[in-house]
């Protein structure tokens, strides 16, 4: 199996996770929630599989920067 590493889509912070490390995803099931200026944004997963990491709650990323890892 391969590892998908999940790209932020805007600049913000991590507001809220939708699942846990170890959880199974499915495509296109939501694995957190961004929030930048007031904006909230879900992040969704690629692929169908196991989470292996996630970006904590709190935590400032920028636009393209890996925030999760999908195993699928």
């Amino acid at each position: 199996m391969a590892l998908h590493e999940v790209k932020a889509p805007m600049a913000g912070a991590i507001w809220m996770l939708s699942v846990a490390v170890g959880e199974k995803v499915f495509e296109g099931g939501q694995l957190m929630v961004m929030e930048s200026m007031k904006l909230e944004v879900p992040v969704t997963s690629p692929v169908e599989g196991i989470v292996k990491s996630l970006a904590a709650p709190g935590t400032y990323v920028a636009e393209d920067e890996t925030v999760a890892v999908v195993e699928g």
